[in-house]
């Protein structure tokens, strides 16, 4: 299927056009039908020669319900630009045009009706003049006449002609469909229309709501007026929601893909029309069948950022326009370039922004988002419309190369730092080094350790770290040099004191593994244990803790936390009776 909008001036007989083309009735109201006016949007189709459907949207052409026709031809990807011959072009025949080059329709035909009331040739001739210099550019005319039919069997073969231009839409893609029609079938509940410009739908899919988040599920589903259980882009789609009350959604809503897109009410956009600096501080933003008042905050000559008044489901490279209400003037297309920009609080942050978007054309790319945003999860990064293709540097995160790497070497310098400033502590905390480097997780952290960097316990130290700090190698070896004859006696605190150990310095060392610590205020050298074993095993077995403490010359303070340390690594074994035997002689 492919689906066309038309487009031009009141009373031009666009309506007229699509009935005779499919012998069904566009306009749905009893109103429109006793005016001989369209008011809002209608829905037609019909079979072309080469066997393909093309589904019209029929847009009101009166300046009063031009909100309407925006909201029908937004989510179209080609359009039927419809010129009287007897009138030739009008004002709405200008808006339409516009409006068409602002969303950036590049596909469709010119259509020259009542052909048997007036030389088309005039008419013809200045229309494609207008379209010339606008996104469709020189597009196939065809003159026709819906009265006595002349003309038609031209114009079918032309639309038959263009479908096969269009480009094939994606179908693997998130489903965003802006909702244009919502209405309740007794039996069977609310039910939506809208144009599905890419990806697939089927009975039984669970969506969400662009305006609330909320998740709805597809009931059923209606192309052409027949029951499908799926349906591809391109497609005019109705779709049954359960349980869904009407007064949920309306024009203007979406339905999506969960968790696929940006729901922002502030953007950054290139203005494609008038000059930013001339555009009102506010207008309304369409895009899809959505219009929302924006207010416009000018950047550079042709940037300016957006604050909608509420949010919508936009993606980079989206194409939107903006009208000023007021004057009934559309002031330009806009292409977002960012769904989710900086704030410019600071002095010069907008100089600066210009001078990024710049650089943007709308189209995402990875590479370029990396570089900009230089950490972003992946999950946030899909629903701005860029296809990730990378592989994350931790969990969901990516990260641009050069700053990822430039964030190694700010660690490195940050554990050196914190070395320096807190020499008998383990290694820098990870959440300090965290906030050090501003980032925020801390796998980010943990993940930037290589070496000549370690993790352990929660603290990033340097392979060196085993290296004790002077003061505290100096007040080793005095230790060592007092107690190298009395192994097995263990100072008291202030004697440690004396030696330079003070609870930092004892811990710093114990760490290294130049000391150990027996119990609070106990601490002997490394080797102690397996000496201790080695006297033990020339007591005769078994033997009692008096016994071990006068054979290792000590105190009872060493001796029974250093057996419970013989017992616990099992070189001693307790007996019953509270005896010892040893278990494995240490070399």
């Amino acid at each position: 299927m492919w689906v066309v909008a038309t487009a031009g001036h009141v009373d031009h007989g666009k309506s007229t056009l699509v009935r005779a083309l499919t012998g069904m009735e566009p306009d749905r109201w009893a109103e429109e039908r006793r005016r001989g006016m369209t008011i809002d949007l209608g829905f037609a189709w019909t079979t072309l020669p080469s066997g393909g459907t093309v589904a019209f949207v029929d847009v009101p052409g009166h300046e009063r319900f031009v909100p309407n026709m925006l909201a029908g031809v937004g989510p179209a990807p080609a359009a039927l630009v419809v010129v009287a011959a007897d009138e030739g072009w009008m004002p709405q025949s200008a808006e339409h045009l516009a409006a068409l080059d602002a969303f950036g329709v590049s596909y469709g035909l010119l259509v020259v009706t009542r052909a048997d009331l007036a030389d088309p040739g005039p008419a013809l001739a200045r229309a494609r003049a207008e379209l010339a210099g606008t996104s469709l550019g020189a597009v196939e005319a065809v003159a026709v006449s819906a009265v006595s039919g002349a003309g038609l069997p031209q114009l079918r073969a032309a639309l038959d002609r263009l479908a096969a231009r269009l480009p094939v839409p994606a179908t693997h893609v998130p489903v965003r469909l802006w909702v244009d029609r919502c209405f309740t079938v007794r039996g069977s509940g609310t039910v939506v229309t809208g144009t599905l410009g890419t990806g697939r739908l089927r009975v039984g899919d669970e969506l969400e709501l662009a305006a609330t988040g909320e998740p709805v599920r597809v009931r059923g589903l209606h192309t052409l007026g027949a029951a499908r259980t799926e349906v591809d882009a391109l497609a005019r789609v109705a779709v049954n929601l359960r349980g869904t009350p009407r007064d949920r959604l309306g024009r203007g809503d979406a339905l999506l893909t969960p968790g696929r897109f940006q729901r922002t009410d502030l953007l950054d956009v290139r203005i494609c029309g008038d000059p930013a600096a001339d555009l009102p501080a506010t207008v309304t933003l369409h895009v899809g069948s959505a219009a929302v008042p924006t207010r416009v905050r000018p950047l550079g000559p042709d940037t300016a950022r957006l604050r909608l008044a509420r949010p919508l489901p936009l993606l980079i490279g989206d194409r939107a326009l903006l009208r000023d209400p007021g004057r009934h003037h559309v002031a330009g297309g806009v292409i977002v370039l960012d769904v989710a920009p900086p704030p410019l609080t600071r002095r010069g942050a907008a100089a600066a922004r210009v001078a990024v978007l710049a650089g943007l054309d709308g189209r995402p790319d990875l590479a370029g988002e990396l570089r900009r945003r230089r950490l972003v999860r992946a999950a946030d990064l899909r629903r701005t419309g860029v296809a990730v293709t990378g592989r994350p540097v931790v969990g969901d995160w990516l990260a641009d190369p050069d700053h990822w790497r430039q964030l190694g070497a700010r660690l490195a310098d940050e554990v050196a730092r914190h070395a320096r400033e807190h020499p008998l502590q383990p290694g820098a905390p990870v959440e300090l080094l965290r906030r050090r480097l501003d980032l925020p997780d801390r796998a980010l952290v943990e993940a930037l350790v290589g070496p000549p960097l370690r993790l352990h316990a929660g603290r990033v130290t340097a392979s060196s770290a085993d290296a004790l700090p002077e003061p505290v190698a100096r007040a080793v070896a005095r230790f060592r040099a007092a107690y190298a004859d009395r192994p097995f006696r263990a100072p008291e605190a202030d004697h440690l004191a004396g030696l330079g150990l003070g609870p930092r310095e004892i811990g710093a060392a114990v760490r290294a593994g130049a000391l150990l610590r027996l119990a609070e205020n106990v601490v002997l050298l490394p080797g102690a244990p397996d000496d201790a074993v080695r006297v033990l095993a020339g007591l005769p077995q078994p033997f009692t803790l008096s016994a071990a403490r006068q054979a290792l010359d000590t105190t009872r303070r060493v001796a029974v936390p250093l057996l419970e340390l013989l017992d616990r690594r099992g070189a001693t074994r307790r007996l019953p009776d509270d005896a010892r035997v040893v278990v494995v002689t240490r070399p």
